[in-house]
């Protein structure tokens, strides 16, 4: 509007109007505190791309559930751009970024051969991510990781094969409630291409085999996300009628702050929209100006108002930015001006244009018993509540029952100051009537705000209202005997509360057919919210929150809205939407037709979870069905200052029945050891993912958060009840099962006259019973299932025994075929590859280093004895020559005085002699340092020696202990695993014999049908017992094995003890 701005922004451009050029980033922590960043390009079409770019950038889903490994990539992308002018990376910037322990951040940049100054910088091309990994992992250590790759098979050797790798994504990583059909179990191709991805070393990727550092990267890689991405995408049916949805509802949305005397702004309607809500609220108000524009406030308060005309363009700028569903206008209609009511209409045509919904779609005419149309029908519309105007005649008895409602609404405002009354202060609920009630009335409508004082509607609003026409609530029976879905009420939470308690069961099949919305009561002045999740489980549709006030309630309903491709739309539960279910919210015991979830949660560790050295804790809590809320469920030790890798490693929190995990989430959140907020993150029970994951934590307004992050192990599966224990323990164990029958059988047996005397008759004919006895008799059923009493045998399958069997001599040979075909050859680790284990290898390099640094030392010693005894002989050398240059001088002096005197030289020989004792006194001071030094250094290899020798048995002892140690745990972790395999191999034995028993099955189908049942019956009679035989001959096969096993075990042991001597010369060191 500044028309010298203008002018300078339009300086040499002819690219278009400036409109069309300038580009908003609205940018902010929160929807109220928003910055805005203007930007202006030289054409019309380059700022449109940017625009669109930059938006799809902002709300692309897969950014905002990103893995852990794109977050630490996306910190590390930060650093490379915040660089010197002379392209390099200041460390004050890493420093600031892992700012918790200065001293880790020194330790792991020396670890990385970077300098380690504050004050330094670093080339960007020494800083590259292979550099950046492993600075990582010196600052954050991952022991647990370790352990956890140890455990599944990695003990022995540094890498996991393909198959053990297999094991674990299908054993532990795979949700066991999915089908085996639609979803598979990953094969061994599958899992190499995961190899070759993650597998950093590529010989050890070829050979099918990835190393610690490759399983990390797969634990954080985008295949191990905690949420399948394909619950983020558009996923749920969107055809079903606009009643079977919960819909994504704000209140009083203009509001920023408080509800007495916060600031109202045109911005919020479009950051809210922005955010995936889809029912905003409108509380218009007659405008006062000369202009007679109608205005949004809310009512009787200090908050400022908004222009109506603005709030419905920023509406339509933002409706379907982030979703195509419809947006529903919830007015809340003051205006008692004829003459702006039109207004309001005509901009609502104007300004919408063809979004807006004037007629019913023909399919769904508003008429009773017609469901309403569904988000599908609705894609890019806009729909209006409204008072709908009444135009039947208001006779005297309508007005008398209509005062007669009024009357009996502020009966109950006595108790409007009773906080303790689940209705305490309702007022009526949404009216269409034209009635004005009495003052008294109004008063009691403190929890209902302004909703129950609206405004006649005219002809031109109630034009613009079809499928949700808003009524006076009266009863679940009217409502059900009306029929009509186009007709909603909206319910005060206090209302609300009241008639779930009362009626659970009619609320939930109320909301299969029409539309109700929940919004907060009038004494919530400082915009907290009520828990959503409450009206949620009665099938509530709009459940109206108070955005601007990011509390505990919004940080669910977000959570909430945060699937379905954010599209403000999710489908409700299948018994919450068929006319033929019922449903109490209130249940305790599991819905017929919906399968109850086990969930288990272990807090293992934590990943940079704050900017300060502080200690920090996990809270884990359950929201759902009454009977599935676990508030501060589990609450971990606090950390003691270390927020850079905590490690809990507590025991997990088991929520054992979790009866609707279609509607149930489950929230992990971190505080500072006073309790202040770090992050969280709000999970669906029935998507997450079970095995070892990353939690990537959110702040409060769900943003994602970049380091700080919680690794966890989750368990999930269907809920079996102990009742049906018994059941699961006979599937998964048969022959204990059989055993139990057989036993009990023997028990009935004994106490039964026929028995005895069949046994007493078996005792007198000895072993060989005739043919007709030779019959079984079958002992009373178990549970619905005959079991033959052990007492008299039969054959292994009646109709084999019917015919000539003349192979049955190599029965055993078969049996002992088909318990070879399973049984798998199991060697012990020989004393070599016990010697290449991890711990065993440490210690020998631990040794190496001791004793090169033993011979450093003495060569040091050595080097500066050297040096102290040439200082010496430097010295002897220097006087030596001092002395002599004296005497010389003086020989000298004397003899030009003698020649000038003429006097006879009798001072010569004098001064010959002091220079040959001169000469004789430095060879022996000479003779004695040199002997003085070959003692010294005599002295300090004979140190040496017996300081390696010392050193070496030390080793020498260590290593044996070592080698001790490390056989003892590799051979328990043999046995262990021993025990895994036996039961692989009983379950492929039992594979191979249900095979075969379908084969006999199959062949029995081609006789007559009495014949074949007969068959049929028997098969499966002799089926059980040969199934116990051959698991027990297996049974003693593994038995055998073990034992030979556990002999070569004690063989290898006392190899070890007797090698000794042995380990001398295995370990060698280089001196």
């Amino acid at each position: 509007q500044d028309p010298k701005l203008r002018e300078l922004l339009d300086a040499g451009n002819a690219g278009g109007r400036l409109e069309n050029r300038m580009i908003t980033v609205v940018y902010g922590p929160d929807l109220v505190n928003i910055s805005y960043l203007n930007l202006v390009a030289f054409q019309d079409d380059i700022a449109k791309e940017w625009s669109d770019e930059v938006f799809s950038l902002a709300t692309n889903l897969l950014a905002q559930n990103m893995s852990r490994d794109a977050f630490l990539e996306k910190a590390y992308t930060k650093l490379k751009l915040q660089v010197t002018p002379e392209g390099r990376i200041p460390l004050k910037n890493i420093y600031r970024l892992f700012s918790s322990d200065r001293k880790r951040v020194e330790t792991a940049l020396e670890a990385c051969n970077l300098p380690s100054s504050r004050n330094d910088s670093i080339p960007q091309d020494d800083f590259t991510p292979e550099v950046y990994r492993v600075f990582l992992n010196n600052l954050c250590p991952r022991p647990e990781i370790d352990h956890i790759f140890s455990e599944f098979g990695a003990k022995s050797k540094p890498y996991l094969t393909v198959d053990q790798m297999m094991d674990f994504i299908n054993l532990k990583q795979r949700d066991p409630r999915l089908n085996e059909i639609l979803y598979p179990p990953l094969k061994q191709e599958q899992v190499q291409v995961l190899i070759e991805k993650y597998e950093p070393n590529s010989n050890l990727a070829k050979k099918g085999q990835i190393s610690v550092d490759g399983f990390m990267r797969y634990l954080s890689g985008e295949e191990n996300g905690v949420v399948p991405p394909e619950k983020l995408d558009l996923n749920e049916d969107m055809s079903q009628p606009l009643s079977h949805y919960f819909i994504n509802s704000s209140h009083n949305t203009y509001l920023t702050a408080g509800q007495l005397a916060g600031n109202s702004s045109v911005e919020m309607y479009r950051q809210v929209l922005l955010s995936g809500c889809r029912c905003v609220e409108l509380d218009c108000w007659k405008g006062r100006t000369a202009e007679e524009e109608p205005v949004i406030t809310h009512g009787f308060t200090m908050t400022t108002e908004i222009s109506f005309k603005e709030v419905i363009e920023a509406i339509a700028e933002c409706a379907f930015k982030t979703s195509p569903f419809p947006i529903l206008l919830s007015f809340e209609n003051h205006v008692d001006s004829p003459k702006q009511q039109a207004k309001m209409a005509e901009y609502c045509r104007l300004i919408f244009g063809d979004a807006l919904l004037m007629d019913p779609l023909e399919k769904y005419p508003l008429e009773a018993g017609v469901p309403l149309p569904s988000p599908m029908d609705l894609m890019y519309k806009i729909l209006v509540k409204n008072k709908k105007k009444s135009h039947k005649s208001a006779d005297g008895s309508a007005k008398k029952k209509l005062s007669e409602q009024a009357s009996n609404t502020c009966s109950d405002t006595s108790s409007m100051f009773e906080p303790s009354s689940p209705g305490a202060g309702e007022a009526e609920i949404e009216s269409d009537d034209d009635d004005d009630y009495d003052d008294d009335c109004k008063k009691s409508s403190m929890d209902e705000g302004t909703a129950g004082s609206e405004a006649m509607a005219t002809e031109e609003m109630s034009n613009l209202v079809n499928y949700i026409q808003p009524v006076k609530f009266e009863s679940f029976e009217v409502s059900k005997k009306r029929n009509k879905s186009f007709e909603m009420s909206s319910f005060v939470e206090t209302k609300g509360l009241e008639q779930l308690t009362k009626s659970p069961v009619e609320f939930v099949e109320y909301n299969k057919m029409q539309l109700s919305r929940i919004y907060p009561k009038g004494t919530r002045v400082d915009s907290s919210n009520y828990m959503p999740q409450v009206f949620w489980n009665a099938g509530c549709q709009m459940v109206a929150l108070n955005f601007q006030t990011v509390d505990l309630s919004m940080q669910i309903n977000m959570g909430m809205y945060e699937y379905n491709g954010k599209s403000g739309y999710r489908l409700k539960p299948e018994f919450m939407r068929r006319p033929d279910k019922h449903f109490d919210p209130f249940t305790e015991g599991i819905v017929d037709g919906i399968v109850a979830n086990t969930l288990s949660v272990k807090i293992i560790s934590g990943q940079f979870l704050s900017d300060k050295k502080v200690g920090t804790y996990v809270e884990v809590d359950m929201f759902g069905l009454p009977v599935d809320t676990r508030r501060k469920a589990l609450k971990t030790k606090t950390s003691q200052g270390n927020a850079v890798n905590p490690v809990w490693e507590e025991e997990a929190i088991v929520f054992k029945k979790v009866v609707l995990p279609s509607l149930a989430c489950l929230r992990l959140a971190v505080y500072e050891e006073g309790g202040k907020f770090i992050g969280h993150r709000i999970l669906p029970v029935s998507a997450i993912r079970p095995g070892y994951h990353y939690i990537c934590l959110r702040n409060e307004r769900n943003q994602p958060l970049t380091l700080p992050a919680l690794f966890v192990y989750i368990e999930v599966k269907d809920y079996v009840p102990d009742t049906y224990a018994d059941v699961i323990e006979a599937l998964s164990n048969p022959i204990r099962y059989v055993n139990l029958m057989e036993q009990r059988a023997k028990q009935l047996a004994a106490l039964t006259l026929e028995d005895e005397e069949e046994v007493k008759k078996e005792v007198d004919h000895g072993d060989a019973p005739s043919e007709a006895n030779n019959e079984p008799r079958p002992t009373p059923a178990e549970n619905g299932v005959n079991f033959t009493a052990s007492l008299t045998p039969k054959p292994a399958t009646q109709v084999v025994h019917s015919q000539p069997a003349p192979g049955s001599v190599k029965a055993p040979a078969k049996t002992e075929d088909l318990i070879q075909s399973v049984l798998t050859e199991v060697e012990a680790q020989t004393i070599e590859e016990l010697k290449q284990q991890k711990s065993f290898v440490k210690l020998q390099k631990k040794h190496y280093k001791e004793m090169k640094d033993l011979v450093k030392r003495h060569h040091k010693k050595t080097t500066d004895l050297i040096k102290e005894h040439t200082a010496k002989y430097n010295e002897i050398q220097n006087d030596y020559l001092r002395r002599r240059a004296v005497l010389e001088k003086t020989a000298k002096r004397d003899s030009k005085k003698r020649s000038e005197t003429s006097s006879p030289d009798h001072s010569s020989s004098t001064i010959e002699q002091e220079l040959a004792a001169l000469d004789s006194e430095m060879t022996q001071k000479l003779v004695e340092l040199k002997e003085k030094q070959q003692q010294q250094l005599l002295n300090l290899r004979q140190e040496q020696y017996y300081s390696e020798k010392y050193q070496k048995r030390e080793h020498i002892k260590l290593l044996i202990q070592k080698l001790t140690d490390v056989a003892e745990e590799c051979q328990n972790n043999q046995l262990k695993k021993l025990k895994e395999t036996c039961e692989k191999e009983k379950k492929e034995l039992k594979k191979k014999m249900d095979k075969k028993r379908q084969e006999k099955i199959t062949e029995a189908k081609s006789k007559d049908k009495n014949q074949m049942e007969e068959e049929k019956t028997e098969m499966i009679r002799s089926y059980i017992q040969e199934v116990v035989q051959y698991i027990k001959r297996l049974e003693d096969a593994q038995s055998k094995r073990q034992e030979k096993l556990v002999e070569k075990h004690k063989e290898i042991r006392q190899q070890i003890l007797d090698e000794k001597p042995k380990v001398k010369s295995f370990c060698t060191y280089v001196t």
